[in-house]
């Protein structure tokens, strides 16, 4: 107990958040590299992700493929790949620029699982009597794509990219390792200067943020529900709290 109040107060301590201040490492500097990482990793993930999501779940085709390559992906050692791609890059690219690379690719490939899944599953869950009634009223097959499917899907698509972000986030820490910034920085900082205070705090900071950020997503993935789909999950929990009342007649 003693020790987590020590950390709370390294943390809030405002010596380390006050740019140009004696810390080495700058709790602002750390926060927004963190947070940088994680955005450009998840964009790019979403760029390959969701399309590719939105094809399989539409046409219904490599699903099986996909959801064992997927698989694969999650078991891969995200520390051992960023080191491998830092090996590759190295020979290659400048020694500022592989590092960067390096651990973008890392991260990336860990998110996409999730928002792979997050993008077919949401299209999957689409009720196919609702898809058969758009096309019979002559849409086409992209407008019940964009129009139908996504809208109707956005709160599982939003979810698996909620979990990748939040995979990405907690995964970024050892950025440090490949000499970047980031939260993990001030974790290696206090292994290295055997300060549990600053381990400690980096690592409650490390989970603020994922917790911040997994109630944003919560939020959104609310508001993305249609109307239609809110009223019938509020009908459905309404309706599974009462008990039918059973019905007696006595006879006479």
């Amino acid at each position: 107990m003693n020790l987590l109040l020590s950390a709370l107060r390294w943390i809030f301590d405002p010596a380390h958040w006050q740019p140009g201040s004696q810390s080495p490492l700058p709790l602002q500097d750390r926060l927004q590299e963190h947070l940088l990482y994680t955005f450009v990793s998840v964009a790019i993930a979403c760029l390959i992700a969701l399309p590719l999501g939105f094809l399989i779940g539409h046409t219904g085709r490599g699903r099986q493929l996909v959801i064992g390559f997927t698989g694969s992906m999650r078991a891969l050692p995200t520390l051992g790949l960023l080191f491998f791609l830092l090996m590759v890059f190295g020979r290659f690219l400048s020694y500022d620029t592989a590092p960067i690379v390096g651990a973008t690719i890392a991260f990336v490939i860990l998110a996409i699982p999730s928002i792979l899944a997050g993008a077919y599953s949401g299209l999957e869950s689409v009720d196919r009597t609702t898809i058969d009634a758009a096309r019979a009223t002559g849409l086409t097959e992209w407008q019940i794509l964009t129009q139908v499917e996504i809208p109707l899907g956005l709160p599982l698509i939003v979810g698996g990219i909620r979990a990748g972000t939040l995979q990405v986030i907690a995964t970024v820490t050892i950025a440090s390792y490949a000499g970047l910034g980031g939260l993990g920085r001030v974790i290696t900082a206090g292994i290295g200067l055997n300060d549990y205070d600053r381990i400690l705090g980096g690592a409650l900071l490390v989970t603020m943020l994922a917790l911040v950020v997994d109630a944003v997503f919560a939020l959104l993935q609310r508001f993305t529900a249609t109307a239609g789909l809110r009223e019938s999950r509020t009908t459905a929990r309404t309706g599974s709290r009462r008990s039918p009342r059973p019905t007696t007649r006595e006879s006479v």
